[in-house]
C-alpha cells in the first residue's frame, strides 16, 4: 500500500486509507471521505477487513454528519466582530464575579471545539457560541475559566466548576445536543 490510498466502497462511498505512526487502525468521517488511518506494522488487507466489521458503525456517523451538517445550513451566520464584543463583555463579567483572572482571548470559528484555554491562561472561544442559549454559553466560559485554575478534567476540576455553575454535568449533556452549530 502507498502512503494514500483511495477506494470506492459500495456502502459507504470512498475511503481513503493513510499510514499512522498509531498503534491502531483508527476510522473518521470527513464530509468528503472515510478516513483510515493503518499503522505501519499493519497490512492494508487486514485494514479492509477491519472496515468491513464496522460498515454499519460509519454508515450511522455518516449519517449524523449528514444531519449536522443539514441543520448548520439553517443556522444564520455569526458575525465575528459580533461575537468578540458579546463574549468578551461576558466573559469579563462572569470573570469578575467569580474571580477569574485570564490572559488573551480570541474568537474563532471552530469545528470541534467550543472553547480553550492555554496553558498561558489564554482563552479561545467559538464564535458559533452565539447559537447557544444563555445559560449554556455561561457554561462553557465559566468552564474555560475554570481552566485558569485547574488545567485538566479531574475530579477536582468538576468539582470547582460545580462550584461556580451550578448543574454543570446537565449543562454539559445539553450542550453535546448543539454539536450541529460547530459545523
Amino acid at each position: 500500500m502507498t502512503m494514500d490510498h483511495l477506494v470506492e466502497h459500495p456502502e459507504v462511498g470512498a475511503i481513503r486509507y493513510q499510514r499512522s505512526k498509531g498503534r491502531r487502525i483508527g476510522i473518521s468521517i470527513k464530509p468528503e471521505f472515510v478516513r483510515v488511518s493503518v499503522p505501519r506494522r499493519q497490512s492494508f488487507k487486514s485494514a479492509r477487513k477491519f472496515v468491513e466489521t464496522q460498515v454499519e458503525w460509519i454508515k450511522r456517523r455518516i449519517s449524523e454528519m449528514n444531519i449536522r451538517i443539514e441543520k448548520s445550513r439553517v443556522l444564520p451566520e455569526i458575525d465575528r466582530e459580533d461575537a468578540r464584543k458579546i463574549l468578551n463583555q461576558r466573559l469579563a463579567e462572569l470573570a469578575t464575579e467569580h474571580d477569574f483572572e485570564y490572559g488573551k482571548v480570541s474568537i474563532r470559528k471552530q469545528k470541534t471545539r467550543w472553547g480553550s484555554c492555554s496553558s498561558q491562561n489564554n482563552i479561545s472561544l467559538n464564535q458559533n457560541l452565539l447559537h447557544l442559549t444563555d445559560d449554556l454559553i455561561d457554561y462553557v466560559l465559566l468552564h474555560e475559566l475554570t481552566h485558569t485554575r485547574v488545567k485538566d478534567h479531574s475530579p477536582g476540576f468538576w468539582d470547582k466548576l460545580e462550584k461556580v455553575c451550578p448543574d454543570a454535568k446537565e449543562k454539559r449533556r445539553l450542550l453535546k445536543t448543539y454539536s450541529h452549530c460547530l459545523v
